[in-house]
């Protein structure tokens, strides 16, 4: 049967999920046994299994934010885009990888100049100032 939306399922994401899980179970395991050492090895896997998703997901098995093309909603289906990095993905930045044409890390650049008279610019109008308001300093 044909899905009817992306559903996010990747080799990343159930590789991740399946190390965690044993993981977490190993703690689980560790928790009842009343062994510290089996604890601390489930948390040990469980860390790993971040390792391995970001792995998998910048060799191409995962996916970018938000939703894929029709095309892609297949597991097996190769993310292609990996290697130039994904806008908005925190660890495709981790990884060094940005989409050119981006720092690192990209602010948005003030959307309202002001000029200290406590009434902001937006574009060519004036909001707060009435119909014949002066604008910026020296003005009269």
């Amino acid at each position: 049967m044909a899905h009817l939306h992306d559903e996010g399922h990747t080799v990343a994401g159930w590789t991740g999920v399946a190390v965690a899980t044993v993981g977490t179970t190993v703690v689980g395991v560790g928790v009842c046994a009343g062994s510290g050492l089996l604890v601390a090895g489930g948390l040990v896997i469980a860390g790993v299994s971040v390792l391995v998703t970001w792995g998998l997901h910048l060799a191409g098995w995962g996916k970018p934010p938000g939703v894929r093309p029709r095309a892609e909603w297949g597991m097996r289906v190769r993310d292609t885009g990996a290697r130039r990095g994904h806008p908005g993905c925190v660890g495709c930045r981790l990884a060094g990888r940005v989409p050119a044409g981006r720092g690192a890390l990209s602010v948005p650049g003030p959307t309202v100049a002001g000029d200290g008279t406590g009434m902001e610019v937006h574009g060519t109008s004036v909001v707060g100032g009435g119909s014949r308001a002066d604008v910026g300093p020296g003005a009269s």
